[in-house]
């Protein structure tokens, strides 16, 4: 498949699709077709996620927000999110496709592949959920298990029970892992503001104390000029009275 035989004015309807009528998708999705399209659909995904994430941030509403965003990194998100999505589809085709291997399915790492890849219809709705703090990030993982369920019923012919317990257990690990990496951050950003004020106050008390030296500096000169000009009248006047004295 090349890029002129996708059919991109499909993919919105497409990404709505997976997210209001995810198990009639997944019914129906082709296992096979090649690794072009759901890598296409997950970057046009990515992307439109990243554009989310730095509008958050530069209202001061996204997970960077709390962090020093700035429209800099704003940028970079939508720059980054979605090569990160690329490269991560591959890498999450491949532990979706052991995990799913190991409780039973006969999908082969192509099937996978465009499960997860397709997942990212999610990521738009996701990158709003997870400006919310620590709640978001467990929803977010909440919903991509349900999805990941849904997935592994209608794609793989996995028993429901079996996939709610091992892809719950795995969202529940990676859900605590989330929540304390995001305290973490928050509380080293916290950290690194109290110290960027401590040096802000630093930085104020040094040139207040420049300002009182230069002060002090030009009225000993002014001091210094003074006296210099009292003694050369001194001089002056010495040097008058010994001339009348002659």
């Amino acid at each position: 498949m090349n890029l002129k035989d996708i059919n991109f004015a499909a993919m919105p309807q497409t990404a709505v699709n997976i997210v209001t009528k995810p198990t009639e998708f997944f019914q129906g999705m082709p296992k096979t077709g090649g690794f072009l399209e759901p890598l296409v659909f997950a970057v046009i995904m990515g992307f439109i996620g990243g554009i989310i994430q730095a509008l958050l941030n530069v209202i001061g509403f996204g997970p960077a927000a709390g962090y020093g965003g700035s429209m800099m990194a704003s940028f970079g998100i939508i720059i980054f999110m979605p090569i990160f999505i690329a490269i991560g589809s591959f890498i999450g085709g491949a532990i979706l496709f052991v995990i799913w291997k190991l409780m039973g399915s006969q999908g082969n790492y192509e099937t996978a592949y465009r499960c997860g890849a397709y997942l990212s219809a999610l990521a738009p709705i996701t990158s709003v959920i997870g400006a919310v703090p620590y709640l978001g990030g467990m929803v977010s993982m909440a919903i991509y298990v349900f999805y990941l369920v849904i997935a592994s019923v209608n794609v793989h012919n996995l028993p429901a029970q079996n996939s709610w317990l091992v892809f719950g257990i795995i969202g529940a690990i990676l859900a605590i892992i989330g929540v304390s990496g995001e305290y973490k951050a928050r509380h080293m950003s916290s950290e690194m503001e109290k110290w960027l004020r401590a040096g802000e106050e630093v930085r104020k008390e040094y040139q207040d104390q420049t300002k009182d030296m230069q002060k002090s500096a030009d009225e000993m000169r002014e001091q210094t000029e003074e006296m210099a000009r009292q003694l050369r009248e001194q001089a002056e006047e010495m040097k008058r009275q010994a001339e009348r004295n002659r």
